[in-house]
Order: C-alpha cells, then sequence, then structure tokens
C-alpha cells in the first residue's frame, strides 16, 4: 500500500472562492474538487495566512477521492 503523504495547496479569492488547488482532476472546477475534499477528508485541512490551506493526504486516499469524482451519475 502506497502511504505516501501528498500535500494539497488551496488558494483562496479575498471572496472566498478556490483560484487554485492542486491534485485537481481536469472535470472539476476548483472549488467543485475542495468540496470534495472538505466533505472527505475535512480533518485533514489546515488554513494558513493569507488566503491559503493545505489538505495532507496519503496518495492512496487522494486516488480514491478522484476515482469516485469519475464515475458517472
Amino acid at each position: 500500500m502506497n502511504s505516501q503523504q501528498v500535500i494539497i495547496h488551496v488558494r483562496f479569492a479575498p471572496n472566498g472562492r478556490v483560484i487554485q488547488i492542486s491534485e485537481r482532476p481536469a472535470k472539476l472546477t476548483p472549488n467543485q474538487w475542495f468540496d470534495v475534499l472538505n466533505a472527505r477528508a475535512s480533518s485533514a485541512y489546515r488554513a494558513l495566512a493569507r488566503g491559503r490551506g493545505i489538505f495532507q493526504l496519503s496518495r492512496t486516499a487522494i486516488e480514491a477521492f478522484k476515482q469516485e469524482t469519475a464515475r458517472p451519475g
């Protein structure tokens, strides 16, 4: 099992919208990907200064979330 830890960086606009987030699947907007991660792994999120934040997750978890979002429906 791959337990490599990955840090997903998030940048917010002054109005709170996500303007940049790493590891994002192409079919999702930055806000949609943030919502997926926040719904499934909110405890892994840390707010930072100046409109930024990070999720620290295993590669396995990130790949599972990406697979879930790839399902039609």
